[in-house]
């Protein structure tokens, strides 16, 4: 180490001082995603507890259309026959 020359020591301290940029925005990088992967955990979370209701009112309107279908059907029937 004692017969690194002055340059030497300069290069090394730049190359250190990069790695810790590097690495502190690596960090900051790291940060953000872990912020946005909590942040879409817990629409996710939402949206789980949606899926069940939809899919109860999605059932609920299917028997209205298949109603209404059979009413319009019937009606004619009744109209072209009776």
């Amino acid at each position: 180490m004692s017969e690194m020359s002055f340059k030497q020591a300069k290069e090394l301290v730049e190359k250190i001082e990069l790695s810790e940029l590097s690495l502190k925005r690596s960090i900051k990088d790291m940060e953000n995603s872990s912020a946005k992967f909590d942040e879409v955990f817990t629409k996710q979370e939402e949206i789980i507890n949606i899926v069940p209701k939809m899919n109860s009112k999605v059932t609920t309107l299917r028997v209205l259309l298949a109603l209404n279908f059979g009413f319009i059907i019937g009606l004619l029937v009744g109209k072209f026959f009776f």
